[in-house]
Order: C-alpha cells, then structure tokens, then sequence
C-alpha cells in the first residue's frame, strides 16, 4: 500500500530537532519549530487512507521516500506503526524516533530525525515555493 502527501517549504524550517520530524497543515510556521520540514500538507494524519491505518496500527513497516521533485533530490527513511497509534490529529503528521505515542504519530522506533534529514534537502525547503513530496510505502 503506497500513498503521497505534498507540502511546501517555509523560510523559518531548520530541521534541527533530534528526535522527530513533522508535516503540518498550517501555512505558518516559528523558528521553534524545529522538527518541521513541510507546511500547507495536502493531507493531515487523520485524512490518510483507511487500509494504511489499519496496517500501520497493526505494526507495518514504513518506508518514506522524502523528496523534493524540482530538484531530484531525495531521502529516505524508514519507522513503524504500533496498536497505540489514533490518528486523529486534524493539521499534522509526526515521525518519531521513540516510541511516543499521540494523536499527531504516524510512525515510531524511525531511523531518522529532521536533524538528520540532508542538509542540501533542508536548505531548498527555506524557499516557500519548494515542493515537498512524501511517498510512503506501507509494508503489509
């Protein structure tokens, strides 16, 4: 099961943050937040499809393809769902190193933070017209 979700740079995206990396719906965004690498997403955690919920609940395997297509510079990464997981949060989506859990968690246990994103990938994402292409690919 494979599905997308677009977003855009931003001017304050810094992607430090050790632990996380986030999409939002929001248009705007501080400089303390640092986990953001996405704002104005297509798609918020409760708006992804049905059969990716319920496999990613169940604890799938999920690999992302982050990738800015403009450029044709892309990232991997790679994280888990867990049972805990609700999906109910209405602007953003987050990947995270631990096993923290809310309703804005997509995906645990990730092998990459946004500090540990490409920093070529990073600095286009501080251009507002940036397109942000997420592809994950849900292993059932």
């Amino acid at each position: 099961m494979i599905f997308e979700i677009l977003a855009f740079g931003h001017s304050n995206i810094t992607a430090k943050h050790r632990t996380t990396f986030e999409i939002t719906k929001d248009q705007e965004i501080s400089k303390r937040a640092d986990c953001v690498i996405g704002v104005k997403a297509s798609k918020s955690i409760s708006e992804i499809p049905q059969e990716a919920k319920k496999l990613i609940r169940a604890g799938a395997k999920v690999e992302i393809e982050i990738s800015l297509p403009d450029y044709g510079i892309k990232d991997h990464a790679v994280g888990f769902g867990d049972q805990r997981l609700s999906f109910t949060h209405a602007k953003d989506i987050v990947i995270r190193k631990s096993k923290f859990t809310c309703g804005r968690t997509l995906l645990i246990s990730a092998d990459k933070s946004a500090f540990e994103l490409s920093r070529e990938l990073v600095e286009l994402l501080k251009d507002k017209k940036t397109e942000l292409l997420l592809l994950f690919k849900v292993k059932g």
